[in-house]
């Protein structure tokens, strides 16, 4: 029997539909996963077949094959497990094979519970837009997959759970959104000026620089307090509207790097990389493309502390995405485009041309 359940794959920073369809056969017991997927992909099928077998379903003894469907676009990551699983489950008639309009996002442990999945915003955000009006996806990302209006979140904790709402038998309550705090309330863990004595020429300048958005250079000795007083410039940069702070959740998801609890991200970035960091890291980059720091500060404040210190060629790949709030990424896999307006404050010490 051939069974169709969509799912999404994260290309940059913005979603691209999957289909994955499953064959179950006469034949030898096998299992084959086809679609340019990768290591991770491949060692799904043994996450799968565990997870059904705890979930108190039986794995069909036939010959699968999964087809993750366009062929052309490399499948990375753990989050078609759940698809896949529900696909054999479908196929093999276990759960019913109406599932038009749902999109399956997941992570399985070989007991069937879920786990987090990096990039759920932005592959709900695609599933929305393509008409799909229901998402399931694991219940500990399901307040990030709330943060898209006008599609309903299934929160999933286990595929056993997940079958029992298929089958109608125990149905699971759509995910509400509670109210968080206010966009511009500010956490506890950003330094505010009030607590910072002296510096006051430096600190009406980082004003100045936070109204008009300027760039910063500061010079000084070490210990006269850069670093302190640029860890509390984003405390007086303007709060980010409700559009700006969904875009940079949509970074920080990709990148996995949103806070447990936490699925927006409210206050402005700071990024304060090392100085031994590559040029892959800082402007991003690897086999399929990722957001590197400048990306990561989008919105917020890049602090390049000892600013001599980082090599000439890191340092002019910055200047193209300081003109154009962009830097394009070409690589043999694609080229992906990755937002990059942010303020840049470096830190020197002084004269570093002498001895």
């Amino acid at each position: 029997m051939l069974a169709k359940v969509s799912s999404c794959a994260v290309v940059g920073l913005d979603g691209e539909v999957v289909e994955v369809e499953v064959d179950i056969s006469q034949g030898l017991p096998a299992f084959a996963i086809v679609g340019l997927p990768d290591t991770a992909v491949q060692e799904a099928k043994e996450r799968v077949r565990a997870a059904v077998r705890n979930s108190g379903h039986s794995f069909p003894l036939k010959r699968i094959t999964v087809n993750l469907a366009p062929a052309d676009l490399r499948k990375e990551g753990p989050s078609y497990d759940l698809p896949i699983a529900v696909g054999i489950l479908v196929a093999s008639g276990q759960v019913p094979a109406s599932q038009d309009g749902a999109v399956f996002l997941g992570e399985l442990s070989l007991d069937g519970k879920l786990r987090h999945t990096t990039g759920v915003l932005p592959m709900v955000a695609l599933a929305r837009d393509r008409g799909l009006s229901t998402v399931f996806v694991p219940a500990e990302d399901a307040g990030e997959a709330a943060l898209v209006e006008g599609v309903e979140v299934v929160p999933v904790a286990s595929l056993g759970s997940l079958a029992s709402h298929l089958q109608a038998v125990q149905p699971i309550a759509p995910f509400v959104a509670t109210t968080g705090r206010s966009a511009a309330e500010a956490p506890a863990d950003v330094v505010d000026f009030r607590h910072i004595r002296g510096q006051e020429h430096v600190k009406r300048a980082l004003e100045v620089a936070a109204a008009g958005g300027h760039n910063v250079v500061m010079t000084g000795p070490p210990g006269a307090g850069k670093t302190l007083l640029t860890r509390a410039l984003p405390g007086i940069l303007p709060a980010m509207t409700p559009a700006e702070a969904l875009e940079v959740t949509k970074i920080y998801s990709v990148a996995g790097l949103l806070r447990p609890g936490a699925p927006m991200v409210r206050q402005r970035p700071f990024r304060a990389p090392h100085h031994t960091i590559s040029h892959a890291g800082l402007v991003g980059g690897g086999r399929v493309p990722r957001p590197g720091e400048i990306t990561l500060s989008h919105r917020g404040v890049l602090f390049l502390d000892e600013l001599t210190e980082f090599p000439h060629s890191v340092l002019e790949s910055i200047r193209q995405p300081m003109e154009d709030g962009i830097v394009t990424v070409s690589r043999a896999q694609g080229t992906v485009t990755f937002p990059a307006n942010f303020m840049l404050v470096a830190a020197m010490n002084p004269c570093p041309w002498r001895n």
